[in-house]
């Protein structure tokens, strides 16, 4: 039971760290599937198939290098010097990502809480610095809670799709856009997703150390993210053309429901978006203090600003223009990962992990 108890919580960490805030608010799931039409639950099978196993070969890859961070198993992966660049880029992207969700908090905001997208912006970002001068244990608690409470919503939204007449749209619903562009997206939303993973399964796969137990966890873990696509896919679908019109498309369903749903889900989106916000930028203030020795405070700081620079282009416009730019810079981790089959010679030396893997096993989602 012990062994079983620990492979779920590998899987809640797995599914926490994939299915976060893009999720939350639909407009990943309709952006790299929905928007593709009766194609779209086969592309969800594509990615499913990427999350159980690239997923686990992550996890005990890390295991046998008993990396400490995802900058150990880049430079494993694309050698000293280069891995070391790589793991710039990927502070990049990381940036690129907490753009997006503190906009998606801005839209949150203005879309659901009568309230200016700049006053979203600009309370999301004080919260969160304020948040991360008492470190991450509340988040990491508030999180243990959110994540399956998000789980519960989704299949409560399938459950409400199911009672309309419209419910069988997703098969009938028709692909306009390029097969070559439906058939590239699960490769990116899956490479993107995954190499982005990597500062929690890297660290988490260390700390478990049981190849039983991480092949568990993974196929449990990606098998749940499958079934929560489709089930965002479901019921974003059902609802299409009209349902483009949203920043926050699963706010726009969960308003159909009634007022007291509605509130309910953009809080849990909400948090989602907060959370997610609050740990990345929590990650990268390690990393930089890391590397410049810097006040953790003025980095934190400057983060937030530059991020609440990138997010007065949109919630809708940054993540459906760099969320596919990073999947498109991603595909070669992906290509290099699933060709290696090689056992690691040694365990190479870490530097600045993003977080410790005693905190990752305490909470579905970093």
């Amino acid at each position: 039971m012990k062994q079983w108890a620990k492979s779920i919580q590998v899987a809640l960490v797995f599914i926490g760290t994939v299915v976060g805030a893009g999720f939350a608010s639909g407009r990943e799931v309709m952006q790299f599937f929905t928007r593709f039409g009766h194609w779209g639950p086969y592309l969800i099978i594509v990615s499913t198939l990427f999350f159980v196993w690239i997923g686990a070969k992550v996890m005990l890859l890390a295991a046998e290098l008993k990396a400490k961070s995802y900058e150990d198993l880049n430079k494993y992966l694309f050698g000293e010097k280069t891995g070391r660049w790589v793991s710039h880029v990927m502070l990049i992207v990381l940036l690129g990502v907490n753009a997006v969700m503190l906009a998606g908090a801005g839209s949150v905001f203005s879309e659901h809480l009568n309230l200016s997208y700049q006053s979203g912006l600009i309370i999301t970002m004080f919260a969160c610095f304020m948040l991360l001068r008492k470190g991450m244990n509340a988040i990491l608690t508030i999180n243990t809670v959110v994540v399956p409470l998000m789980i519960g919503f989704t299949a409560f939204l399938v459950f409400e799709t199911l009672r309309t007449p419209i419910s069988d749209h997703w098969m009938r619903s028709p692909n306009e856009l390029s097969p070559w562009a439906a058939w590239l997206s699960p490769f990116l939303y899956a490479a993107f997703n995954l190499s982005m993973s990597q500062a929690v399964l890297v660290p988490l796969g260390a700390a478990i150390g049981d190849a039983k137990l991480l092949r568990r966890g993974a196929w449990m873990g990606g098998i749940g993210i499958g079934l929560l696509l489709l089930g965002g896919h479901f019921a974003l679908s059902a609802r299409m053309p009209g349902i483009l019109q949203f920043e926050i498309p699963m706010g726009g369903i969960a308003r159909e429901l009634g007022p007291w749903i509605h509130w309910i889900y953009i809080f849990l989106i909400f948090m989602e978006i907060f959370t997610t916000l609050v740990a990345d930028i929590y990650g990268l203030t390690l990393q930089l203090q890391e590397r410049t020795k810097a006040s953790q405070w003025m980095i934190t700081a400057i983060l937030l600003l530059l991020c609440f620079l990138a997010g007065q282009f949109g919630f809708g416009t940054l993540l459906s223009t760099l969320y596919p730019i990073f999947g498109i810079l991603s595909l070669g981790w992906l290509f290099l990962i699933s060709r290696d089959r090689t056992r690691p010679p040694y365990p190479p030396t870490s530097s600045s992990p993003p977080g410790s893997a005693s905190g990752l096993l305490e909470s579905p989602k970093l």
